[in-house]
């Protein structure tokens, strides 16, 4: 028996990070009905760009004039305020002559109802949903809607680009590059399991379906477009900037509000598991988001068992003594800045990092812990 949980746990560990992609470079690229062509300025459509905030007077005007110096014609700014406390709907309201208009949740139900109550308001065939923190480029909607003209596609998500304290793009690393690699495998397959919170699109058809205020609105369009038998997809060519978090303790924290988020989510959804129903998009929540999420269970059980393996054969001993240098590692890059900063050690830092934010969060999910409210990261 240790014998067989010892290579499920091998196998548990590498699945999502290594096998499910490569499984995914055997699956045929879906049709496209035709390619993503361009438009004419009168054949562009109303775009509605839902902003949603809570007590961001501090930032809320520097939004709203990215938003309004964006190259598009036919744009509506909505607001979403989830139920805001401070100046933040005020400022809002000054921009009116502008086009922009505030749909205020008069109740704090966290962002997905603010989110609604703007989708009510919204008159575009195309809604676009953005953070505060987020800027977007001058040209970014104009990019956005061409990936429309495929009439199998429903969501288009940006990719995020971080900038740090001095203003430097940030974000490159290993690990960025190789989820950016992973979405493209995705989207031009079932189509992307999540979008970019921080900036996407998606066809009004989609978010006027099921939009379930429990779910995180990145993954529930993905979702609404499985089910509307369309595909949401990754658009290289949009980018979203917004900062890093300002104080770094805090993005440990962010990571746990994440999972928790997407724990609920599937929870609450659990048919996408169904291949008969969903097909490739089944398997590709499987892969990246459940196996991912089982991993460090998959990993405390490899150590567990390579400690009991480790006297009946060399494979064993290696994988124990390979487990010990990693975390060794790992312990020492916590402890000493300066390692955590080499390439050597910060891709097995983060990692670990990572899972045990999943473990820990899976751990609150359990305990019955929920996280619907939100409060934007200060950054």
């Amino acid at each position: 028996m240790s014998v067989f949980l010892f290579w499920l746990a091998v196998l548990g560990v590498v699945f999502s990070y290594f096998l499910y992609p490569l499984l995914l470079l055997l699956v045929p690229k879906r049709k496209r009905s035709f390619d993503i062509g361009t438009l004419a300025e009168d054949e562009l459509p109303i775009v509605s760009l839902i902003v949603t905030a809570h007590n961001e007077e501090s930032r809320i005007r520097e939004k709203l004039e990215n938003c309004l110096d964006l190259d598009y014609p036919n744009l509506e700014v909505i607001v979403a305020s989830d139920c805001s406390s401070d100046a933040t709907d005020q400022i809002v309201r000054e921009y009116h002559r502008d086009n922009v208009v505030l749909a205020r949740a008069e109740e704090r139900k966290g962002k997905e109802y603010a989110q609604l109550q703007a989708i009510k308001k919204s008159s575009g065939a195309i809604l676009v949903f953005s953070d505060v923190a987020t800027s977007i480029p001058h040209d970014s909607l104009r990019k956005l809607v061409r990936y429309f003209t495929d009439p199998g596609v429903g969501a288009v998500s940006s990719e995020d680009r971080f900038v740090s304290r001095d203003g430097r793009i940030v974000g490159e690393g290993a690990y960025v590059r190789y989820e950016m690699w992973l979405r493209k495998l995705e989207s031009e397959r079932g189509g992307i399991v999540g979008l970019s919170g921080s900036f996407f699109a998606a066809r009004r058809e989609v978010c006027e379906k099921n939009w379930d205020i429990f779910s995180p609105s990145d993954f529930n369009t993905a979702l609404n477009c499985a089910n509307s038998k369309l595909v949401a997809v990754t658009a290289h060519d949009v980018l979203g900037f917004y900062q890093d978090v300002s104080d770094p303790s805090k993005e440990y924290q962010r990571k746990i509000r994440t999972v928790i988020r997407g724990l609920t989510a599937l929870s609450r959804h659990m048919e996408v598991l169904n291949p008969a129903r969903f097909g490739m998009f089944s398997f590709q929540v499987f892969g990246h988001k459940l196996m991912r999420w089982a991993v460090p269970w998959f990993q405390l059980l490899l150590l567990g068992t390579s400690l009991a393996l480790a006297g009946k054969g060399g494979i064993y001993l290696l994988a124990l003594v390979t487990q010990i240098l990693f975390y060794g590692l790992v312990v020492l890059g916590h402890f000493v800045p300066e390692v955590r900063r080499k390439a050597w050690c910060k891709i097995p830092y983060f990692f670990v990092q990572v899972n045990v934010a999943i473990a820990h969060a899976t751990l609150f999910f359990v305990s019955g812990r929920r996280m619907t409210v939100w409060t934007p990261s200060a950054r």
